[in-house]
């Protein structure tokens, strides 16, 4: 296998911010009225998603020197293929290279760089078991196996809260490497958050167009407490120094009560000024559709992907995003910690107004 390391990138923090992303500086900022944190070297895989961009920002307002380990797009040299990334994440210095191929793991560049703390944004991107098990897993393994050697302290994984009842491919990936991660003898911090504001924004077009609110049952099956991208990135770096947070499994919500689809899209009809329209999806019909494909699946590759797609909408459509109470057998949102200062409900009325939503890309199901 042929591996590709493009080298070091340094970006400089006075270039203009991109309109995707939040301008970056390098103040030091106190925390809590105490003195400014000690600066650490920190290595951020996951960075060109919108949380690792985030958490960028959050590192190097608090002094923190941030290393990003970034894959270039195939064929385009970096500054070709990223120049939005590279205004996003100005003030760090980028790596390029692939982190889910074992020799970026043995290359100067980081086997014999020195780093303080790993934090982990990396993931799947669509979450089929052999993406889940290459990066959730297998990536991060090698990932902690160079930290390890290279002396790292303390690593922070970024996981999900839904690895709670697994029973999905990229859940089990996940749960293997935190397992691998907790009996590793780091110190560790893996955080567990409910809902993204972006997972919650793909009903946002379609409402604005005139089309009906998407509910799964009654709309009321489910509940989460979002958390949005910066309040997360200010939880993951408070890890760094909060010695509470130290080899512990943290479930992290946004403030403010659990709330539900149908609480979801209400608001959004209030916001936009129009009569409230809701479709009524029966859970049953996931399950029809789940068991198509996967018959299909089993002579047709790509029918097999789309079926464990189909998968992941029908567990997000029953499952909540809060914290499972395995003793009485539900969801307990007064269990469900929250953090930060921004809610979901102020995110619809800014992008109401005209602000940007988020891109899901790849990820948009709702037309």
């Amino acid at each position: 296998m042929e591996f590709r390391f493009l080298g070091v990138h340094s970006v400089a923090s006075d270039k203009p911010s991109s309109p995707v992303c939040l301008p970056n500086t390098v103040t030091r900022l106190p925390i809590s009225g105490s003195e400014p944190e000690a600066c650490l070297r920190v290595l951020l895989l996951g960075a060109s998603g919108t949380i690792g961009m985030a958490t960028a920002r959050a590192l190097l307002r608090r002094g923190h020197e941030v290393f990003c380990l970034v894959r270039p797009r195939h064929g385009m040299s970096p500054t070709q293929a990223d120049a939005p990334l590279l205004d996003c994440l100005a003030g760090a210095t980028l790596l390029w290279g692939n982190a889910a191929e074992e020799g970026v793991w043995k290359l100067p560049g980081l086997a014999q760089a020195h780093f303080d703390v790993v934090i982990s944004c990396m993931a799947s991107r669509m979450g089929s078991p052999q993406d889940a098990w290459r990066i959730d897993h297998q990536a991060h393994v090698w990932a902690l196996q160079a930290a390890k050697s290279a002396g790292v302290k303390h690593f922070v994984q970024l996981s999900a809260i839904c690895v709670q009842k697994p029973l999905l491919a990229f859940q089990h990936a996940k749960l293997a490497f935190e397992k691998v991660l907790i009996e590793s003898g780091i110190t560790y911090s893996i955080v567990r958050p409910t809902a993204f504001f972006k997972s919650l924004s793909g009903q946002l077009e379609r409402v604005k167009k005139g089309k009906p609110f998407l509910l799964f049952g009654d709309g009321q099956l489910t509940a989460c407490k979002p958390i949005s991208d910066d309040d997360l990135a200010d939880f993951l770096v408070g890890c760094l120094n909060d010695v509470s947070r130290h080899n512990r499994i943290l479930p992290i919500g946004g403030p403010g009560p659990a709330i539900t689809p149908l609480a979801q899209g209400e608001h959004l009809f209030f916001l936009l000024g129009m009569e409230p329209r809701f479709t009524r999806v029966p859970v049953r019909l996931l399950d029809v559709i789940v068991g198509v494909l996967s018959v299909l699946g089993k002579l047709i590759p790509a029918a097999a992907d789309k079926a464990e797609l189909a998968r992941i909408g029908r567990y997000y459509a029953s499952e909540s995003m809060l914290v499972w109470d395995a003793d009485a057998q539900r969801y307990d949102a007064q269990a469900t910690p929250s953090h930060g200062s921004q809610t979901l409900f102020d995110a619809y009325a800014r992008w109401v107004k005209g602000e940007e939503a988020p891109d899901r890309g790849k990820h948009a199901v709702f037309k």
